[in-house]
């Protein structure tokens, strides 16, 4: 009886030694589970920290498999197709398979419902939430958020003391957060070699970025909240602040946390457009603080294991604007001289942008670049799609002076680089209205281009090409349809057949791109492949839009799509490929219909979406 009231005893004090924790000092029961690695399952830790990256690695390199089977497909169908006329590529043109067209309608071209994919969300006019992922993007980050929760949730609830249940959570939702920090630095980097790599578009990678980002600082939380409720269950809330003030363990890692809350806070759609400009400086600021934080603790906490993970973020982060800054002034910087812009005002709130370069740059077709106008808002730098190249060889230039002709040339050449800008707010908007107000509405400014950047789409192993543009997406599809008119009479390409579909709201849009369309319609053999279908919108009168051909053609309202479409599988010559370049509600139309005729034949289906 004397045992048994003793034990009871014990156990009451024990009860009330918990509760009045705080007043009395730590409680020796559950102090040691706030401090140190007491209470982490460290080879738990291992052991799913291994399950992330391998499912990761698994999922880059099939991934990997597959664009090595369409990148070869695609190398075969070019060179054998190369030059060959209609008839000789009916067998590129069929399906050799039923169950391809079926993953392509149903899996990798599928929105994530029936139709819905870039089309903003709003609600209302001036407030955009997003868009939806596609139904294969859903599928991947489910699982992998899935996947997070679950290796979360996998502890040792078998322990005596639950507080070191508590201790295991703070340790693996910890690790896992600094372990998701790794591909969440490397597909926010425009200089992410997987993109080459994989040919996956910065638009994909960029929202794997913000999903993974979310994941990180919701693991980052649940790290600080298993510390805070140990600590606060031990030495009472007063303890909390006196902890982050006085241990700086605890100070960093709190900082690292604030900083990924804040990022998180100011992310959301409506802000982020709202206020991209200072969004994207926040942004920077403090990403490199969360970063700097997380190296920090990890190195007063002794976690010489995690500390290299730590470093390598930082390394990556840091070398990608690294990377940047050097390829920014290999390209504007040169004894010959520096970039500059020559910026002229459009009608439609438009701007036409040619950069000077110092040097050679090689532009693939497709590729777009970040501008920074070194007058007007220099910190700034926005991408805009390369719509227009030029290459000039210092052999044309004639010498000035008279010394000059005794020195020797080199044998190199400089371009020039377009864009299209239309002016909404911030910096585009700034940029119009100087050149509106300059002389002839041209502006010449110091500017720097960073670049080129994508670029991996080619279309020239197909035999017919269908662009659809929407507005100032024709940049865009210009840089492709000229790559072809070039190298078709050369005949190195396969395309036979090449639709041009614009959509523009006023008849004076077309100005935008003159000089380019200009130019293209005067090239050799352009009547035989090339066929423009414009479409204006709001013409302020049916009767003055007319087709001045029959290879340009204009038509007043809008496009039929699913008609367009139709009539162009209908006439398909070999493989095809529909690309779209604009508004998010027009991609989905065409996305739609591209789903609906994947029975017909190889069609192919690019879309270029500026979702950032």
């Amino acid at each position: 009886m004397a045992a048994e009231s003793s034990t009871k005893l014990s156990s009451l004090g024990s009860i009330l030694s918990t509760a009045t924790a705080g007043a009395s000092g730590p409680n020796p029961t559950i102090e040691p589970y706030t401090t140190d690695l007491n209470g982490v399952d460290q080879l738990g830790n291992r052991r799913y920290r291994n399950a992330l990256f391998w499912f990761l690695g698994i999922l880059g390199i099939c991934v990997l498999l597959i664009r090595i089977l369409e990148i070869s497909r695609a190398w075969i169908r070019h060179k054998v197709a190369m030059g060959k006329p209609e008839a000789r590529q009916v067998f590129w043109r069929d399906n050799q398979s039923a169950w391809w067209p079926w993953i392509k309608r149903n899996i990798t071209y599928a929105p994530l419902g029936n139709k819905r994919h870039n089309r903003e969300m709003r609600l209302s006019s001036a407030v955009s939430v997003g868009t939806l992922p596609s139904r294969f993007h859903m599928v991947l980050l489910t699982v992998y958020f899935i996947s997070n929760f679950a290796y979360c949730a996998a502890l040792n609830y078998k322990v005596e003391n639950r507080w070191a249940v508590a201790a295991q959570l703070r340790g693996r939702s910890g690790v896992l957060a600094l372990s998701n920090m790794v591909p969440l630095v490397i597909f926010a980097g425009r200089n992410n070699p997987l993109i080459p790599m994989l040919k996956i578009s910065f638009d994909t990678y960029n929202l794997l970025h913000r999903w993974i980002g979310r994941m990180v600082v919701l693991e980052s939380i649940i790290h600080m909240l298993a510390w805070l409720i140990t600590q606060v269950a031990s030495d009472g809330w007063s303890s909390v602040g006196r902890k982050i003030s006085t241990d700086p363990f605890i100070l960093w890692g709190t900082i690292g946390t604030a900083s990924m809350i804040i990022i998180l806070l100011s992310s959301p759609s409506p802000i982020r457009h709202a206020f991209y400009e200072t969004f994207l400086n926040v942004h920077i600021i403090l990403a490199f603080a969360s970063i700097l934080a997380v190296c920090v603790h990890c190195k007063l906490g002794h976690l010489y294991e995690l500390l290299p993970y730590a470093i390598g973020v930082f390394v990556i982060w840091f070398c990608d604007r690294i990377f940047r800054v050097v390829r920014m002034v290999y390209y504007n910087y040169s004894p010959r001289g520096n970039t500059y812009a020559t910026v002229e005002a459009l009608p439609g709130d438009a701007c036409r942008v040619t950069l000077h370069l110092p040097t050679r740059v090689n532009v693939a077709p497709g590729s777009h670049a970040y501008l920074r106008f070194l007058a007007i808002k220099p910190w700034e730098s926005h991408p805009f799609s390369i719509a227009w190249t030029n290459h000039t060889s210092i052999d044309d230039i004639l010498p000035t002076t008279e010394k000059a002709l005794d020195c020797p040339i080199p044998k190199s050449s400089r371009t020039s680089v377009s864009f299209l800008i239309s002016a909404h707010t911030g910096m585009t908007r700034s940029l119009y209205t100087r050149a509106l107000a300059a002389p002839s509405r041209r502006l010449r400014t110091p500017a720097a281009f960073e670049g080129p950047y994508a670029g991996h789409h080619s279309l020239a192993s197909y035999g017919h090409c269908v662009l659809i543009a929407g507005s100032s997406g024709i940049t865009h599809q210009i840089s492709h349809v000229h790559q072809l008119l070039s190298e078709y009479p050369l005949g190195t390409i396969a395309t036979r057949r090449i639709t041009l579909i614009w959509i523009v709201r006023d008849l004076e849009h077309l100005e935008w791109v003159r000089p380019w369309m200009d130019e293209m319609l005067r090239m050799p053999m352009r009547r035989e492949l090339l066929v423009i279908k414009l479409f204006v919108t709001r013409p302020r009168s049916a009767a003055e839009v007319t087709s001045p051909s029959q290879t340009v053609q204009m038509f007043p309202g809008r496009p039929n799509i699913r008609v367009l479409l139709l009539n162009e599988v209908v006439d398909q010559v070999g493989a095809m490929c529909v690309t779209v370049c604009g508004p998010g509600g027009l991609a989905d139309n065409v996305r739609e219909v591209v789903r609906e005729v994947q029975g017909c034949g190889v069609i192919d289906f690019v879309e270029e979406a500026f979702t950032w």
